[in-house]
């Protein structure tokens, strides 16, 4: 049960590390409340899930070609800008009344998913991790173990997006309408960030 619980630990560890996921969901929190920002964690955590399950088959060399992580970092380039401009101008939209966004809950969901699936670091991230993770359990236990191992870690990525759901929801009751729209301004702006580097790894690839 300890081990279990430390794989569990591991999840939540690798998915609390501030990201463009995290920015999207805390300003889906104060738009939309608990279940938009849930879901667009969701979309991350069931993307997480494909990127283990390519590592876990043994497939990711084909995505660590340099032609697949241009086309993903060029990809995550667009959503990122595309969202964060978005969210700038949706910004002042927030008032007193904090009104229910009426964003349908499919394109919170694919907003995160979109994020993280087409993130290179994440390719990366779950190489390294996951893949020494696998590498040393796979050394000691069975693969029935290695099966609830990994599940203990994508319990942890749940648990930790139901947290900042909970905790980004909560926040649009105690916060004035102006700092509201202060937070959303600067989780539009952290996304333009994160797609500008983004785009500028895509350039780079291309052009050098």
């Amino acid at each position: 049960m300890n081990i279990f619980l430390s794989y569990i630990l591991l999840g939540l560890s690798l998915a609390a590390p501030i990201g463009p996921v995290n920015a999207a969901q805390i300003d889906r929190g104060i738009r939309g409340g608990f279940l938009h920002s849930w879901l667009v964690g969701v979309g991350a955590v069931i993307a997480d899930g494909i990127y283990m399950l390519i590592v876990y088959i043994g497939v990711v060399r084909f995505l660590e070609t340099e032609f697949m992580q241009t086309l993903l970092w060029l990809f995550g380039f667009f959503i990122l800008i595309y969202t964060g401009i978005e969210t700038i101008m949706n910004a002042g939209k927030i008032h007193w009344q904090y009104a229910r966004t009426k964003e349908p809950l499919i394109k919170a969901f694919l907003t995160g998913f979109l994020m993280s699936i087409s993130n290179p670091l994440t390719i990366l991230f779950w190489l390294g991790i996951y893949g020494s993770v696998l590498a040393k359990t796979a050394a000691v236990y069975k693969t029935s173990q290695l099966v609830l191992y990994s599940g203990a870690i994508f319990i942890g990525l749940l648990i930790w997006d139901i947290a900042m759901a909970s905790v980004a929801s909560s926040f649009r009751k105690y916060l004035t309408s102006q700092l509201l729209v202060t937070i959303s301004l600067l989780s539009g702006l952290s996304l333009i960030g994160f797609g500008c580097y983004f785009g500028f790894q895509a350039f780079e690839n291309l052009f050098t």
